[in-house]
C-alpha cells in the first residue's frame, strides 16, 4: 500500500487585485501535509503547491499523476484551499440546454478573465474533476478536502467580521454575473462522489453547503481556513475518530466560534464510520 498527497494552497492571485488575496491557504497547504506526514505518509509522498506553483496546469498535472499511478490498497489525499467560483456551463452535463446552467470552480494562481467571464483554462471545473476522479482505479482510498466555496448567497454578518472574509470570487463583470445569478448551479460534492466508479472508495469533506461561503480567517494571529482549522483541532484531539465523529466535532467548532457555515461530508455510509485514512 502507497500513501500519497496533493495539498494545494493558493493567496495570491496574478490576475487579481490584492483587494481579493487570501490570507489562509498557504497555511492550510502546509497544515494539511504536515498532518498527513505526522500520520504516516512519507515526506516525498506529500506534494504541497502554493501560489505561483499552483497555476491550473501544475495542479491538473498533479492531480491526474495522484489518480492514474494510484493501484488497489493504495490511499491518496487531495487538499485544495482558494476562492471557489462559478462559470457557464457549456456543455450541457446538468441536463439543461447548453449555457442555461452553471459549474462550480476553483481558482488558480493563474485565474483570469474571458470575456464576462472567468477563463476556463485557469480555473479548475468541476465536471473536469468528475472526469478525472472517474478514473480513480478499484480498491483506492482517495480523500478530498476542499477547503473554498461557489456561491456569495449564504454570505452573512458573521461572515465579514473582523479577520474573516470569504473564499468566493464571483464573476468578473456584471453581465457575467447576472447570466451565473440566472443559472442553477449543482452540488460540487455529491456529484464528484458519484462521479467514482464502482470499487472506488471516496469521501468528501467540504468547508461548507453550496450555497454557503467557507472563510478565510484569523485563529490566535494566525490565518487559516475555518474548515480547515477545526478539522485539524477535531482530528488532533482525537485521532483515532470516525470521519463522522470528526465532521461532528469539526460542525460543533465552527458553530461554536459563530461561523454561519455547515461543513459537508460525503461517501459511503461505511466510510463514515471509519478512521479518517482508514479503508472499509
Amino acid at each position: 500500500m502507497t500513501n500519497r498527497a496533493l495539498c494545494v494552497g493558493i493567496n495570491q492571485f496574478s490576475n487579481l487585485p490584492m483587494a481579493s488575496w487570501l490570507n489562509g491557504c498557504v497555511n492550510d497547504a502546509n497544515d494539511m501535509a504536515a498532518m498527513l506526514r505526522k500520520r504516516g505518509f512519507a515526506p516525498r509522498s506529500v506534494t504541497v503547491l502554493t501560489d505561483d506553483q499552483a497555476t491550473k496546469a501544475n495542479v491538473m498535472a498533479a492531480l491526474t499523476k495522484l489518480v492514474e499511478t494510484a493501484k488497489e490498497g493504495d490511499h491518496i489525499v487531495f487538499s485544495f484551499s482558494s476562492h471557489g467560483t462559478q462559470v457557464p456551463d457549456t456543455d450541457g452535463d446538468d441536463g439543461r440546454p447548453e449555457t442555461d446552467g452553471a459549474d462550480e470552480a476553483f481558482a488558480c494562481y493563474d485565474m483570469a478573465q474571458k470575456g464576462d467571464q472567468w477563463d476556463p483554462d485557469t480555473v479548475i471545473i468541476d465536471d473536469e474533476l468528475r472526469v478525472l476522479f472517474g478514473k480513480l482505479p478499484k480498491g483506492v482510498v482517495m480523500e478530498a478536502y476542499l477547503d473554498t466555496c461557489h456561491s456569495g448567497d449564504g454570505l452573512r454578518a458573521e461572515d465579514l467580521l473582523a479577520g474573516r472574509r470569504p473564499r468566493f470570487v464571483p464573476p468578473p463583470t456584471l453581465k457575467g454575473l447576472r447570466v451565473i445569478e440566472d443559472a442553477a448551479t449543482k452540488s460540487t460534492t455529491t456529484e464528484l462522489v458519484k462521479a467514482i466508479p464502482a470499487g472506488g472508495r471516496p469521501v468528501l469533506y467540504a468547508g461548507c453547503r453550496s450555497d454557503q461561503t467557507s472563510a478565510d480567517a484569523t485563529f490566535d494571529g494566525r490565518s487559516s481556513g475555518a474548515f480547515t482549522y477545526f478539522f485539524l483541532k477535531a482530528l488532533a484531539a482525537n485521532p483515532a475518530g470516525t470521519r463522522a465523529e470528526i465532521h461532528k466535532a469539526l460542525t460543533k467548532g465552527l458553530v461554536d466560534a459563530s461561523f454561519s457555515q455547515r461543513p459537508t461530508l460525503e461517501g459511503p455510509p461505511k466510510a463514515k464510520k471509519a478512521g479518517v485514512g482508514q479503508a472499509w
